[in-house]
């Protein structure tokens, strides 16, 4: 196991919503439910609501539906998120989209540290379209949550498998460098952050993993450097916060 931080997972931004609304309601309007039949706060609820027996196809919009499970993800509500994201994908015809939202259903499962779920959806998404912008995601979220489960050798397989088809994706390059240097491999860990870093993924967490491998590799002097920097890095961050 591994005592990297990592505070979020990647999942996708979805539409957002155009027009205004009154109150805080997640619900799409054909998903309102009358208080004097069923408790609002029933997390229950819309599973039920959403059971293909008892809603048709076409009275839901799944790209409306991937936004509440969005803004579910957004205020932390990731068990009902998980629930969202796999109506998405019963009710939407469009293979994009089943995978973005299974995709996004892995996501939610790994902020809740449910990573044998987290495998499962990941790997639903990949049945997909293996070569998109998702299925890249999908990957790289894949490979962090087997090395969560204890799983190191096929976390590897699937981070390279990730920088395979986008190499534009910093943080796919991130997590084979980190992988990378798990194994002993210093030198090609420090090209896999590198690569990060060129592509904008820039903080904290990378450079204090590249300076690790530098200190693997002898170099003390650049390693500190990048040290001070994180430091640097947090006292801001931390700060921000604050103020």
């Amino acid at each position: 196991m591994t005592d990297r931080e990592r505070e979020d997972h990647q999942f996708s931004e979805g539409q957002g919503f155009d027009d205004t609304y009154e109150g805080f309601d997640l619900e799409p309007p054909e998903l309102e439910v009358d208080p004097d039949k069923v408790d609002p706060v029933d997390s229950r609820v819309l599973t039920d609501m959403l059971d293909r027996r008892n809603v048709s196809s076409d009275a839901v919009d799944p790209e409306q539906l991937l936004d509440v499970g969005l803004e579910y993800m957004h205020i932390n509500r990731h068990e009902q998120a998980a629930e969202t994201f796999e109506r998405v994908a019963q009710f939407t015809e469009d293979e994009r989209l089943q995978q973005e939202a299974w995709t996004n259903k892995g996501a939610a499962h790994a902020q809740l540290e449910e990573w044998d779920a987290a495998i499962g959806a990941y790997k639903e998404a990949l049945n997909f379209n293996e070569e998109s912008d998702h299925a890249a995601t999908a990957e790289t979220n894949l490979a962090y949550a087997l090395w969560e489960s204890g799983r190191t050798e096929q976390a590897l397989e699937h981070a390279e498998r990730a920088v395979e088809i986008d190499p534009r994706f910093g943080e796919a390059w991130y997590n084979r460098g980190f992988f990378l240097l798990e194994r002993g491999l210093a030198e090609d860990a420090v090209d896999a952050f590198d690569n990060a870093i060129r592509l904008s993924f820039r903080n904290a967490d990378v450079l204090e993993e590249k300076a690790r491998a530098l200190e693997e590799l002898g170099k003390y002097d650049e390693a500190e450097e990048l040290a001070e920097e994180v430091e640097e890095l947090r006292d801001e961050a931390e700060q921000q916060l604050l103020e």
